[in-house]
């Protein structure tokens, strides 16, 4: 399903702790990270093809986390030339994205990776929240970034609890400084 413009429907995940921090996930078989994320199924609003996404990519359903947020707006990134499809039509230029933040209720050992067809992942762990920015592919960082900085003031009104020393507010101030 590509819209009229070139970009595929999208839903993307930032799952955190009570610390504040990250689900980061290991793509299979390469060294290259990112928040899970997926595509909308005809008939799917957003909402339900995050939870569709959560399941097949984490092994977690909607009650094992809490959905605390998501953007208001689709946020859009274009795929480098080397990776668009051009045999394929209609052209996918690139992706648009809503984008959830939820909180994890249940015990990281409920996480699995073999409830897709194909498992997206094998590896995880919980990072910094920042630290996705510097780790994901390139052609993805602007969008990481308004997801993330919109998603980020949810996470702090929510009153997420954070480390005692604040780390959680400190990097939100160094970042809004930017």
């Amino acid at each position: 399903m590509i819209d009229s413009k070139g970009y595929r429907p999208n839903v993307g995940i930032i799952l955190c702790n009570d610390e504040g921090r990250v689900f980061w996930a290991k793509r299979t078989g390469a060294n290259s990270w990112q928040f899970p994320q997926g595509g909308i199924n005809e008939g799917e609003d957003p909402e339900q093809a995050m939870y569709r996404e959560l399941w097949e990519e984490t092994g977690l359903r909607s009650e094992h986390v809490q959905l605390l947020g998501r953007t208001r707006y689709w946020l859009r990134y274009q795929l480098p030339e080397r990776y668009m499809r051009k045999n394929s039509w209609p052209l996918c230029i690139g992706q648009k994205q809503i984008w959830f933040i939820l909180r994890l209720l249940t015990q990281d050992t409920d996480v699995r990776f073999d409830c897709g067809a194909k498992p997206e992942f094998d590896g995880w762990r919980w990072v910094d929240y920042w630290e996705p920015l510097k780790d994901v592919v390139y052609f993805k960082r602007k969008v990481y970034r308004r997801a993330m900085s919109e998603l980020g003031e949810i996470l702090l009104a929510d009153s997420v609890p954070v480390k005692a020393d604040g780390f959680l507010a400190k990097k939100w101030q160094q970042h809004k400084a930017r």
